[in-house]
């Protein structure tokens, strides 16, 4: 229990974070662009690639 103001003072910080960032990802998320068909599969194969690659380096252990 020595560094319960060091645990309010990050829970304050915290929740100030979350009250001011509220409002602009509502507005990302409203206003933002819309996903297009090719999209999903730029994603998936950077994603593949790198499953791939840890895979890899596991098996050369």
């Amino acid at each position: 229990m020595n560094n319960i103001w060091l645990q309010l003072a990050l829970a304050a910080t915290l929740g100030m974070m979350l009250f001011f960032l509220y409002p602009r990802a509502k507005q990302w998320m409203q206003n933002g662009p819309k996903a297009q068909q090719g999209d999903w599969m730029a994603a998936v194969i950077p994603l593949l690639a790198m499953v791939g690659f840890v895979l890899l380096l596991i098996m050369l252990v």
